[in-house]
C-alpha cells in the first residue's frame, strides 16, 4: 500500500531569492516561460482583471456620451488660402492624434497597477517537489535443496541450477527487503544471514551445489528450523552484514520462509510439522515449492516426489504449496510470491513553496506612482484639454 504524505516547507520571504534571479524590474517576469512556471495560490483574484477591463470601458463611454463638442470650420473662402494652409492644417492633426494617444497614458497606468495588484493578491508561486519514499520491508529466508536429487534433468539444465536462475531473479525484484539462505539435504546449515546486500545473496546462490552437503536426505524440519533461529535474531547483530542501527519496529516486520524441495522428509532430528507450528508462532508465513514432476522413473529414490509434507506445513504456515513442473512454472510461482508478499510503502512529498507576489507588487505601485503623478502635475492638465 502506498501512503503519501505531504510536508509544506515556510514559505521564503523576498530576500531569499536565489543570486541570480532577475531583479524586479526586468521585463523578464512578464514572459510566458516565467508564467508558464508559476502555481496561484488563489487564482480566483486572476478572475477579477476582466471584471476592471469592462469598468474602464464602461467609464469610457459614459465620458463619451456626456463630453461637450464645438465643431470648428478650419476651410477658407479662397483657393488661395486653401492652398497656404494645407501644411499647418496637417501639422495641427499629427499634434492633435498625438495628444490623444497620450490620453489614455493615465487610465492604462491605473489599469496596470490595478491589475498587478491584482496579480499579487493571486500570489504567484514555484513550487519544487521531492519524493522520498520509506519501507521497512519483510524478513524473507530462503531454504533450498541441495540433494543429490536436485541434478535431475526434468527441469533444465536440472532442479538446482533452475532454482538457483529463479531465486537470483527474485532477489532482484526485492525492494528494502532482507533476504536470507539456509541450504539443506542431509543436514541443515545457514549459508546466509538476513541481509540487504542481494549481491552477496545472488553471489551465495551462484555457489549452490549438489556437493555442499556430504549426508544424504532431505532434512526439511531442521530446515526450517534454522529459518525460524534466524529470523528470530534481532537486526542489529554481528551477522546481518547491512544493519548499522537497531530497528525499534523490528518486531512488526512481516517474515515469510520459500522453502524449495523436491522430496520427502528423509532426515533431521526435527518433525517438520512440528517445525511449522513452531513458525506460525513467531508469525512466520511459510511457502513451500515442490520442483520436478510428480512422477518420473530415475535410479535416485528422490525422483518420486511426495507432496503431502510440503501441503501440510504450507497449510499449517498460513502461506501456500506451489509445484514446479518446469522452469517457466517456477520463475510464475516467484512472481507470484512476489505479488503476495509486499510490503508498505510510504511516499514522503516535500515541497518548498516561493512566493513571487512582491515582484508585481512592485510594479503595481510604480505603475500607481506614475498615474498619480501625471493626474497631480501640468501634464494632467494639458492630457486632459
Amino acid at each position: 500500500m502506498d501512503q503519501r504524505i505531504r510536508h509544506h516547507r515556510p514559505h521564503q520571504p523576498s530576500y531569499l531569492y536565489r543570486r541570480n534571479m532577475e531583479p524586479w524590474y526586468s521585463l523578464h517576469w512578464f514572459s510566458p516561460d516565467q508564467w508558464q512556471q508559476f502555481r496561484f495560490a488563489h487564482p480566483l483574484a486572476l478572475y477579477a482583471i476582466p471584471a476592471v477591463v469592462l469598468l474602464f470601458l464602461l467609464r469610457y463611454y459614459i465620458n463619451r456620451q456626456a463630453r461637450q463638442r464645438l465643431n470648428l470650420s478650419l476651410g477658407g473662402t479662397r483657393s488661395g488660402q486653401r492652398s497656404t494652409s494645407r501644411l499647418p492644417i496637417s501639422r495641427e492633426v499629427a499634434d492633435r492624434s498625438l495628444t490623444t494617444m497620450l490620453r489614455y497614458l493615465l487610465p492604462l497606468s491605473v489599469f496596470l497597477g490595478i491589475s498587478l495588484t491584482l496579480v499579487a493578491l493571486a500570489r504567484p508561486q514555484i513550487v519544487r517537489q521531492q519524493r522520498e519514499e520509506q519501507s521497512k520491508g519483510i524478513d524473507i529466508m530462503l531454504a533450498i535443496d541441495v540433494s543429490s536429487s536436485m541434478t535431475e534433468r526434468d527441469l533444465l539444465p536440472n532442479r538446482l541450477a533452475a532454482a538457483r536462475q529463479v531465486a537470483q531473479t527474485f532477489v532482484n525484484g526485492r525492494k528494502n527487503d532482507r533476504i536470507g539462505l539456509v541450504v539443506f539435504a542431509g543436514e541443515a546449515f545457514s549459508l546466509c544471514p538476513l541481509t540487504t546486500d542481494y549481491a552477496l545473496i545472488k553471489q551465495y546462490l551462484g555457489e549452490l551445489n549438489s556437493n555442499m552437503i556430504a549426508t544424504s536426505g532431505t532434512a526439511i524440519g531442521d530446515a526450517l528450523a534454522r529459518c525460524i533461529n534466524r529470523m528470530r535474531e534481532p537486526l542489529a547483530t554481528s551477522a546481518d552484514t547491512t544493519s548499522n542501527q537497531t530497528d525499534s519496529t523490528s518486531s512488526k516486520r512481516s517474515k515469510i520462509v520459500i522453502l524449495l524441495s523436491d522430496g520427502d522428509n528423509t532426515a533431521g532430528n526435527l518433525d517438520p510439522v512440528t517445525a511449522a507450528r513452531l513458525a506460525k508462532a513467531f508469525d512466520i508465513r511459510l511457502y513451500t515449492i515442490a520442483v520436478g514432476r510428480a512422477v518420473r522413473s530415475s535410479r535416485t529414490a528422490s525422483a518420486t516426489i511426495d507432496e503431502g509434507i510440503l501441503k501440510t506445513i504450507a497449510g499449517i504456515g498460513d502461506g501456500g504449496f506451489f509445484r514446479a513442473t518446469d522452469v517457466g512454472r517456477l520463475r510464475a510461482i516467484f512472481t507470484r510470491i512476489n505479488r503476495l508478499e509486499k510490503a508498505p510503502v510510504r511516499t514522503y512529498v516535500y515541497e518548498d513553496v516561493q512566493d513571487y507576489y512582491r515582484i508585481y507588487l512592485y510594479w503595481a505601485i510604480a505603475f500607481l506612482l506614475f498615474a498619480l503623478l501625471l493626474k497631480n502635475t501640468i501634464y494632467g492638465n494639458i492630457l486632459e484639454d
